[in-house]
């Protein structure tokens, strides 16, 4: 290893945490009303690293009022104005990359390679596409008749909150408050309880830019803090991500007062491989047997993780050898370590998920080809949370198949047909994310448009670009997030009905 590369990874080896953390309200720094806080762990480590606050109503309300003070002028902002903001807050985040990607290692465990160059850079991208979508955005003039014109306006709908995943605390962060920024809404954000630190420290680095009120957080436990947060008759819209039970409950709450909402929820997304991959030893195959692999990314805690793999039958042993020894070769280690292919999981709660369903798999029949278990390692990471990429064979109707384990974890089953391979792609209550490779693209067209999934990869997957549409079908979501659509959840339109006409109507 280069010299230079031992000094950075030593670096790296520090806590980017301060001892303790407030919340951010109205602009400044702002301690827990209760005086409580919270330990924040490291999955790397299995240590604590910090304290945030365990807040509750009371914070809640108070950034609530933050955002109501601010409201009204952010909303006149103009649109350059506003995509002037996200433009600069983009130039600090690249200026401070390394730190902030850094900080969400620590945070949730990812390897730094990933934070480095997919997490960070694309939270980065978001701000800048939705600045120069907001620039475009334009209103319409319809002409009813040569006397009447409707005009329609968009405006912000107010004061949102946003609750957060701890899967990819930074990126699922940008990804809700960049729109919800540009459109003119002033924001109160819960992170997740889990990863509560590396948002803070991003906000060290932007608060400056910002206007008092325009975003606060507020760090607490889902009931403490969601709860209030999602039944608040003070929010105009709710957006969140996580989990299918806890987006019904935040449905339930947000019904009360017909708040608006935005569910980006669970998935067990297919990965189909039909034979023609098989058909020659090229870069083509290369790219789906890491196509396969992509469900160990992010130590598979990614809600369109490709969990179930499909391989139609004829060429199911020749890919599987192909396949296991591409799995097999996944570095696994100290997520701080540059060439960590995959990290520790987020939580121990999580790691203990992810192995009660190694055993549910076992006691359904099901085989284990490759994994299964958890990993160990020496030194300042031994109290961390790692498992190995697993890999289990089976059929669709198994639990592993069906429902949502969060982890580095595959289910594979084969197929005999393109309608035999959509039959079992369907067979699921989710609908968030699908993979379909093939060489022929005729029946790659015909497979994406049979999926029941809000989106279908296709000779790729894990691709998250700012200006396509992602969200879920089924019990996978409601809404969408990314693309310049994605204004339309932050804002109201506005029909203003003009006649120009001095003749009345004629009914009274």
């Amino acid at each position: 290893m280069p010299e230079d590369q031992i000094l950075a990874e030593t670096a790296f080896k520090s806590s980017p945490f301060k001892a303790r953390y407030e919340n951010y309200i109205g602009g400044k720094w702002m301690a827990p009303k209760s005086g409580r806080y919270m330990q924040n762990i490291s999955p790397v480590t299995g240590h604590v690293v910090c304290e945030v606050p365990r807040s509750d109503a009371a914070d809640v309300e108070a950034a609530l009022d933050a955002a109501h003070a601010a409201r009204r002028a952010w909303g006149r902002a103009s649109n350059a104005e506003r995509a002037g903001i996200l433009n600069r807050v983009a130039d600090r985040l690249e200026q401070n990359l390394s730190a902030i990607a850094l900080a969400e290692t620590w945070d949730n465990g990812k390897p730094l390679r990933e934070t480095m160059n997919a997490d960070i850079p694309l939270a980065i991208d978001h701000f800048r596409y939705f600045a120069g979508v907001i620039r475009a955005e334009e209103g319409s003039i319809g002409e009813i008749d040569h006397d009447t014109v409707a005009y329609h306006y968009k405006e912000p709908l107010g004061v949102v909150g946003q609750i957060i995943p701890w899967n990819f605390p930074i990126l699922m962060a940008a990804w809700k408050i960049a729109p919800a920024l540009a459109a003119g809404n002033c924001i109160v954000m819960k992170p997740a309880e889990q990863t509560p630190a590396s948002i803070l420290v991003l906000l060290e680095c932007i608060e400056d830019l910002l206007p008092p009120g325009v975003l606060n957080i507020v760090n607490g436990t889902g009931i403490e803090v969601g709860a209030p947060l999602a039944s608040s008759n003070r929010i105009a819209k709710i957006a969140f991500t996580g989990s299918t039970p806890v987006g019904k409950s935040i449905m339930k709450a947000a019904s009360e007062h017909v708040t608006n909402i935005t569910l980006e929820l669970g998935g067990k997304s297919p990965n189909i491989f039909f034979a023609d991959v098989m058909a020659e030893e090229d870069d083509f195959l290369d790219k789906a047997l890491e196509g396969f692999s992509f469900f160990a990314l992010n130590q598979g805690e990614i809600c369109t993780c490709p969990s179930r793999a499909l391989v139609q039958e004829s060429i199911y042993d020749r890919f599987m050898e192909k396949a296991l020894k591409r799995v097999e070769a996944i570095q696994a280690g100290d997520p701080r370590a540059t060439g960590t292919m995959i990290g520790a999981q987020a939580s121990k709660q999580q790691f203990d998920k992810i192995l009660s369903y190694m055993e549910i798999g076992l006691n359904e029949g099901a085989k284990i080809l490759t994994g299964g278990t958890a990993q160990s390692f020496s030194g300042d990471i031994e109290g961390g949370y790692y498992i190995k990429p697993t890999i289990f064979e089976g059929n669709n109707r198994m639990r592993v198949f069906q429902e949502e384990i969060f982890g580095p974890v595959v289910s594979v089953t084969t197929f005999k047909t393109l309608e035999d391979a959509l039959e079992i792609a369907n067979d699921t209550v989710f609908g968030l994310g699908a993979g379909v490779w093939s060489r022929d693209m005729n029946t790659a067209y015909r497979a994406g448009r049979g999926i029941e999934a809000g989106r279908v990869w296709t000779n790729c997957y894990h691709l998250y670009p700012a200006g396509a549409a992602f969200g879920g079908y089924k019990q996978s979501g409601i809404g969408r997030e990314n693309h310049k659509m994605m204004l339309d959840h932050y804002q109201e339109t506005k029909n203003v009905l003009v006649s120009y006409s001095p003749k009345k109507l004629g009914f009274f």
